[in-house]
């Protein structure tokens, strides 16, 4: 009968395997192919410029990160859309703004199934008039 150890010299089996150069190598390898995949995605339909594909390498992990300038909830619209909303401002004028689409960038860079993903709700922001 076969024993499997959990642990070799006090390390986990599964991040003794993570950590292996050739596992790391090949994680490298598939994270810059769906960054890529990701990229021209991106580029098909940036409209302003404020988005990038970006790469990021932890110790064990590798990370590929749609990010944007204008803030978190800008890349969530980007991936998963967003439903039209409204702004109030406090002079009592009020600007609509469309919803949109998600692109499913990062979903569609790794192959992954857009199914189930959900749009966060549209929101009412108070603003001063001209910001």
């Amino acid at each position: 009968m076969a024993v499997v150890f959990a642990a070799v010299k006090g390390k986990k089996l599964t991040k003794l395997i993570a950590e292996n150069d050739g596992v790391q190598a090949d994680l490298e390898i598939r994270t810059f192919a769906a960054a890529v995949r990701a990229e021209t995605m991106l580029l098909e339909h940036r409209a302003e410029g404020h988005s990038a594909i970006e790469i990021d390498h932890g110790k064990v992990d590798w990370y590929v990160i749609l990010s944007d300038e204008r803030g978190e909830q800008a890349a969530m619209s980007i991936e998963y859309g967003r439903k039209p909303y409204e702004i109030q401002y406090k002079d009592g004028t009020i600007e609509e703004r469309p919803g949109s689409d998600g692109l499913f960038i990062l979903h569609r860079a790794f192959h992954l199934p857009k199914k189930g993903v959900k749009v966060a709700l549209g929101r009412v922001r108070l603003l001063k008039r001209g910001r």
